[in-house]
């Protein structure tokens, strides 16, 4: 069989030769005895003997996968581990108890992560991120499992930074086709609340490798991955550096059509949360009024939702997108929107009290933006954009005083003549009106256009 496919209880149906290991003197007598009444008992009788000496087992299990190797016995271990933690969460506060302050409880599930099979390296990640986040937290800060008193233990930062690592590899090259994403993403989500993980996260460039899986879902499996692709974008979405990433990136575009296509309230929510936070930080606000967020939040509200917190987000995120609309008329917008490159046809560009205010603005750094317009009409391959550009084109030639002087001078004619030839209706419509400007001067090339 595949190992990558093992269950847990295909696993846990082997018989480990433990008093061989006591006589190899791979276990103790103490840790034998343990084992001999945990083994194979009913979940019940387990259950008793952790509430009774939890510690101990939790001791045994380390020095295991500490100092045996063999793989099959390994993979035993890390069952029992998942079993015990999968019936009760809170067993995972036994890896922190004071007796175990002298050992280092996180050391061989690190080196696991990256030496061991599929069924190794899931386990071993699942365990590490349940026991780093039971872990006791202090005033001052965060105290790792006898961090202070052990001479050569693991810190806590070192863990989550390699843990981080690791689960940067699996979403570049996942060990396993179909599993490794999904595990890193689940680890990720539950991880990303920590201030160290997120920081590394964000050292390691880690962000843009979630922007691919955010994208409309349709299966349960599928489903689920967005959900908790979306979470892990909320928490980075409280922590400014990778706020300064994702708004250079797709991120927004597509967590737009997620929101406009999901019918899962649960994804829903998490990204709603996610505008609301991302609202007010830099040009967020204004490209999701371009992205056509205020409609769908209209139609959002007229849903039969549950939940009172992505209610009571709708209602702020549409105040905050009804603010931002009224600012959308501003150069500076304008200006973002033009050096992105991300051309369409916002409310701007066919408002004439935008072009009478602002046509001097264009004169900043050696018409610097007007440049780059006569650059996309060169460079883009999107018809919208380049309609766009010719349309802006041909309003600055209009409310210019000297508009087609500077067009000229710019060599932008010959550029446009081109687009005339497009396959685009819309690109060519938006050439001939700009070459119309530019021979016949405003008075008459709207004379002809009207």
């Amino acid at each position: 069989m595949d190992r990558a496919e093992l269950s847990t209880e295909q696993v846990l149906k082997r018989d480990i030769p433990w008093e061989t290991y006591m006589t190899t003197k791979l276990i103790s007598g103490t840790g034998l005895q343990l084992l001999r009444r945990y083994d194979n008992r009913a979940e019940s009788v387990r259950a008793q003997l952790l509430d009774d000496d939890g510690p101990a087992y939790v001791q045994v299990f380390v020095n295991i996968l500490r100092d045996i190797f063999k793989e099959e016995t390994v993979e035993y271990v890390l069952a029992l581990i998942d079993e015990m933690l999968t019936a009760n969460l809170k067993r995972a506060r036994l890896f922190h108890d004071r007796s175990l302050a002298n050992e280092d409880t996180y050391e061989p599930f690190l080196r696991l992560l990256w030496k061991g099979n599929w069924f190794i390296q899931e386990k071993s990640c699942k365990i590490l991120a349940l026991i780093v986040s039971a872990r006791p937290k202090t005033q001052d800060g965060v105290v790792a499992n006898g961090e202070n008193s052990k001479k050569k233990g693991t810190t806590i930062n070192d863990v989550l930074k390699e843990l981080v690592e690791w689960l940067c590899t699996q979403l570049k090259k996942p060990s396993h086709p179909t599993c490794g994403i999904p595990t890193a993403i689940k680890c990720l989500a539950s991880l990303l609340k920590e201030p160290v993980v997120r920081s590394s996260f964000v050292q390691a460039d880690g962000v843009k490798l979630l922007i691919p899986l955010i994208t409309p879902a349709s299966t349960q499996q599928s489903i689920q991955l967005l959900y908790e692709t979306c979470l892990c974008v909320w928490l980075l979405s409280y922590y400014e550096p990778a706020i300064e990433y994702l708004a250079t990136s797709r991120a927004l575009p597509r967590l737009v059509d997620v929101v406009r296509s999901s019918t899962k309230e649960k994804v829903v929510r998490v990204v709603v949360l996610t505008f609301r936070n991302l609202l007010s930080k830099g040009t967020f606000g204004a490209q999701m009024v371009d992205l056509g967020l205020p409609q769908i939040v209209q139609s959002l509200k007229a849903q039969a939702w549950s939940d009172e917190d992505l209610l009571e987000a709708l209602n702020h995120l549409e105040d905050g997108l009804k603010d931002n609309i009224k600012k959308l008329s501003s150069f500076d917008k304008y200006k973002q929107e033009v050096l992105l490159g991300h051309l369409d046809w916002s409310p701007m560009h066919k408002d004439p009290l935008f072009w009478r205010d602002n046509v001097s603005c264009f004169e900043e750094n050696d018409f610097q933006v007007l440049r780059v317009l006569i650059t996309i009409m060169e460079t883009s391959s999107d018809p919208r954009a380049l309609a766009v550009a010719c349309f802006d084109l041909s309003q600055f030639i209009q409310h210019h005083p000297a508009g087609r002087v500077i067009v000229n001078d710019l060599k932008a004619k010959e550029r446009v003549m081109k687009l005339m030839n497009h396959d685009s209706a819309e690109v060519t419509k938006n050439a001939l009106l700009c070459i119309q400007r530019l021979f016949l001067g405003a008075k008459y090339a709207s004379f002809l256009q009207a």
